[in-house]
């Protein structure tokens, strides 16, 4: 079947729910490389008994994830689909533990014509299942490169966040561990593109490759630490764009530039292959 804008635009998505505990915030902090190196400095990701959650944890939670796209009635193709930048607003901080439910939804399909594809914009609301308190809104840009010429809007995409041409303020260094991928799939992401040689080979990759939104992760946890004193209560907004993948046990070095006014731009390089792997960054944070 084919692709249709006003199908996919109106398409149902189930509504999500999830139970969490204290232990899922500290798996999801290690997963992201809290604890390594130093783990007195990251305490308060880890140890239970002074526990604050990572804002970016809620890009995992009562997730429908894209599986719905896989449906033949959707018309994606999903050779051609690609995860390209990521949104997040923080509207409360996370409690350690809770039950939350989730409304996802297509907020808009950008055309770029039949040769370059559609850009969609895929939103999730995380809200606390008792009192219906909204938490997050976490929204992916979602690259439908083989589905061009579906007649949504031409224009009106987020522009991205331009990154300074001064020297940063701060650079912050962070090792990923071979075994990152492997902890980073308890979150809930079991692509088996970040642990399986075999189907990592079919993707063109020598070997599997670390989950985007765990180098997002990576790159949260480097500016919460330059901007906001290491508290992540403060973190309110955090955007960024996909640009290369990551290995696990490469460095990941985040360069960050303090806008003020509560504003950075930010972006992260390989460092051992100088490569850069997450670009445009833009966070939005409670000021001192």
């Amino acid at each position: 079947m084919g692709f249709e804008y006003e199908k996919i635009k109106n398409w149902p998505i189930p509504e999500g729910h999830q139970d969490y505990t204290a232990n899922d915030c500290i798996l999801y902090a290690l997963s992201v490389g809290a604890g390594a190196g130093d783990p007195a400095a990251d305490l308060n990701l880890i140890y239970e008994k002074k526990l604050e959650v990572l804002p970016t944890m809620a890009v995992t939670m009562a997730s429908q994830g894209t599986m719905w796209v896989a449906d033949p009635a959707t018309g994606i193709d999903l050779s051609k689909l690609l995860h390209g930048e990521q949104y997040l607003t923080i509207h409360k901080p996370l409690p350690v533990k809770g039950t939350v439910k989730s409304r996802s939804y297509v907020q808009e399909i950008y055309d770029k014509g039949v040769e370059k594809g559609s850009v969609m914009m895929l939103a999730r609301e995380i809200s606390d299942a008792d009192s219906g308190e909204l938490l997050a809104t976490c929204t992916s840009a979602v690259f439908l490169r083989g589905n061009g010429g579906c007649g949504g809007p031409t224009s009106g995409q987020p522009v991205p966040q331009p990154i300074p041409e001064r020297a940063p303020d701060a650079v912050i260094d962070a090792i990923s561990r071979e075994e990152q991928a492997a902890l980073y799939r308890l979150t809930g992401d079991t692509n088996p593109l970040h642990i399986d040689p075999k189907f990592a080979a079919m993707g063109g990759f020598p070997k599997p490759i670390l989950h985007g939104l765990c180098t997002y992760g990576f790159a949260a946890r480097a500016v919460i630490s330059a901007v906001c004193d290491g508290n992540p209560a403060r973190l309110r907004k955090f955007n960024l764009r996909f640009a290369s993948p990551v290995f696990p046990g490469e460095t990941l070095r985040t360069e960050i530039w303090n806008e003020g006014e509560g504003k950075a731009a930010f972006r992260t390089f390989v460092v051992e292959r100088e490569l850069l792997v997450l670009n445009n960054g833009y966070a939005e944070f409670d000021p001192a």
